[in-house]
């Protein structure tokens, strides 16, 4: 009777200790999963905190960079490249120079291109609304795209200093209404145009002794009058007319 009571007892402390450490299993699975998730969550928030601070840090670098970085400008490196892109963007042809004797219509040529796309950039960025017809060579020619202004200068030295190379095109001739670039006389071996100044033919004859020396990248179609008008102002001993002849430029179509 004893033996069996002693035996019952031994069986349930066994049956007790295993049923304990199977709760405390239990507990510390449970336990152990926890303090994972805990992990990864911590993980989660300290990675996307990095991810943060990162992303700030790249936002800042761009935003300084772009600050610091300087405005375009042309030159005779980025020219061509520029040019080439712009001219398929804006393929007009056709810009009324505005004066206070009228408006001059002036078709551009595709078989200039770079000439051409220069001409339609300086009027749409506005450059010469700051200028003048401030030469005016009797019988000759009239030549606009510069003035005594602080803002030409300005106006320039935003866009950029180039020359564009000469666009020569077989028949093309200094007729009259015939509008060409200026150029440098000295040190200019290939002929290369200065990009802000333009000039008309007057002359009934045309200027053929200039021909092969600029670049012919337009004619007037409409205002030959109002170039005449201009070009009998009084002038004063360097052809400058003695009274500012102001223009403003737009593209037609």
């Amino acid at each position: 009777m004893f033996q069996m009571s002693f035996t019952k007892s031994i069986l349930c402390f066994c049956v007790s200790i295993i049923l304990f450490s199977n709760c405390e299993d239990t507990h510390s699975k449970k336990n152990k999963q926890s303090t994972e998730r805990n992990k990864d969550t911590i993980r989660i928030k300290e990675t996307k905190k990095i991810n943060e601070e990162v992303s700030s840090k790249v936002k800042a670098d761009i935003e300084e960079k772009i600050y610091n970085e300087e405005p375009f400008k042309l030159s005779n490196k980025n020219l061509r490249e520029f040019m080439s892109a712009y001219g398929k963007e804006n393929p007009e042809t056709l810009v009324n120079i505005k004066t206070t004797y009228g408006d001059i219509h002036i078709k551009l040529y595709k078989e200039t291109p770079i000439h051409r796309a220069n001409f339609i950039y300086l009027v749409k960025q506005k450059y010469f609304d700051e200028t003048f017809f401030y030469r005016v060579a009797k019988g000759f020619v009239i030549q606009g795209g510069n003035s005594d202004r602080q803002q030409t200068a300005n106006k320039r030295f935003e866009i950029g200093e180039y020359t564009i190379p000469q666009e020569p095109v077989k028949g093309l001739k200094h007729v009259r209404g015939a509008v060409a670039l200026s150029k440098q006389w000295v040190d200019n071996p290939s002929n290369r145009s200065t990009p802000y100044e333009f000039f008309i033919v007057i002359a009934k004859k045309g200027a053929a002794h200039l021909d092969g020396e600029h670049t012919i990248f337009g004619k007037v179609v409409k205002g030959m009058n109002v170039a005449d008008k201009i070009s009998n102002v009084p002038v004063d001993g360097s052809e400058w007319p003695k009274e500012n002849i102001f223009i403003t430029a737009e593209v037609i179509q």
